[in-house]
């Protein structure tokens, strides 16, 4: 949810890669046809709820090239989630040749609402949007096309690989929700799984933060500005004294408290729909993020006071004062993946074999690993190549995006 992932702080650390991981050959895959897939994928319009037509785009790539129509399915993770949408998550699964841990490849589908209309142009190595009015959408066209370019090397070409399966989620850019909603027994029990989302494929995320939303419904009492003012409460009242109170007791924005740390953002406020009318009422949302849950909860308990007292606070002549309605929910829960998970080696040891150096890092944005991981299959994130996602400055490493498909297939036929 970048989206709730859009700035990613990161910290580096080292980790002991696994003897022998990056030992194997691995072939080249076809970078030019990656090339054209990708250009054609981020043409596709697709924003979240509306992933249906890169889905059968991705499943006709697949159906030409040799799959199964069999192995291709679909979850019915939409229906599981606030937002409906067209489709689930697309899953195909390609028994193993040789042994091996099975393992899972995965990207999200969506693009965010400033990526319609865009057209993707290449200019001086990198892809662009040929206006400058959208973004590029390639936040995670990058990423699907990296494993869709996998996917089909493999099948093409009658590569040996471990037991593998492949995963585009839908709706990762509204909170997870392919990802969260995913059908996990589909998914053949992969034990570790390797996720394309972000910039360098060097670039190496083995945990993310927890994310809390919330919605506030704040209650004022309506009355004529000009004529009785004294008689109205106003709800844009309550909530900027409960912003203030947050911004001024450093519970807004960077949040830092003996040594914890963690953020909070009110990012929307709806209300009001006239300048002589004292406003009754005001939707507010807001959120807390930390890797520490009991410090989040904290942050949480701290933007429930602020809003209280504040309704609390602000009477009419008749002492009668606002109220609030206060509803949340925990997006995604932080984790870390251990030193010597497996997955984490092998992503070291396929990056280094590419000739790559991977930076291990901790992400202060959600990602489809949070919920993977959660759901007992330990994910770590790549990059594809994006720079500025989610702004019409978005643009394409195709260098970049070049090595990551040499990563994917590397991973992807990798026996150890």
């Amino acid at each position: 949810m970048k989206r709730l992932a859009a700035t990613r702080k990161t910290t580096s650390r080292s980790v002991p890669s696994a003897a022998g991981a990056g030992t194997h050959a691995s072939p080249e895959p076809d970078l030019d046809r990656a090339e054209k897939i990708l250009l054609e994928m981020l043409a596709i319009p697709g924003k979240s709820c509306h992933e249906e037509q890169v889905a059968e785009y991705i499943s006709k790539q697949l159906r030409r090239a040799g799959v199964p129509a069999r192995a291709i399915e679909s979850d019915s993770a939409h229906r599981r989630s606030p937002y409906g949408g067209e489709r689930g998550n697309l899953i195909v699964r390609l028994p193993g040749t040789i042994p091996g841990r099975p393992r899972m490849l995965s990207a999200h589908l969506d693009t965010v609402p400033l990526c319609a209309g865009a057209r993707p142009v290449i200019r001086k190595g990198f892809v662009v949007p040929a206006e400058k009015t959208t973004a590029l959408g390639a936040d995670d066209r990058s990423g699907a096309t990296v494993i869709l370019s996998a996917a089909l090397e493999i099948v093409r070409r009658n590569l040996p690989h471990p037991p593998l399966v492949f995963l585009w989620t839908v709706q990762e850019e509204l909170g997870l929700w392919g990802a969260r909603n995913v059908s996990v027994g589909m998914l053949g029990k992969p034990c570790m799984a390797f996720n394309f989302d972000g910039g360098s494929p060097d670039h190496v995320t083995i945990g993310a933060t927890g994310g809390y939303r919330m919605h506030i419904r704040v209650r004022g009492i309506a009355s004529h500005a000009g004529v009785s003012p004294d008689k109205g409460v106003s709800a844009i009242a309550i909530a900027s004294l409960a912003v203030s109170q947050l911004h001024r007791d450093g519970w807004h924005g960077q949040v830092s408290k003996g040594g914890r740390l963690g953020t909070s953002n009110v990012g929307a406020i709806h209300g009001g729909e006239a300048t002589n009318v004292v406003t009754p009422e005001v939707e507010v949302h807001a959120e807390a993020r930390s890797h520490d849950a009991a410090f989040r909860r904290q942050i949480i308990r701290a933007i429930e006071r602020a809003f209280r007292e504040a309704a609390r606070s602000v009477r009419n002549t008749e002492g009668r004062c606002g109220s609030v309605a206060i509803e949340g929910r925990l997006d995604y829960e932080s984790f870390c993946l251990a030193d010597d998970e497996p997955g984490v080696a092998a992503v070291q040891g396929a990056v280094r074999a590419c000739g790559g150096d991977p930076e291990l890092a901790i992400s202060n944005g959600g990602l489809d690993a949070n919920w993977l991981t959660a759901r007992g299959i330990p994910a770590v994130t790549l990059g594809a190549g994006v720079a500025n996602a989610h702004t019409t400055e978005e643009r394409l490493d195709l260098g970049q995006f070049r090595q990551a498909c040499r990563v994917a297939l590397r991973l992807a036929t990798a026996a150890e």
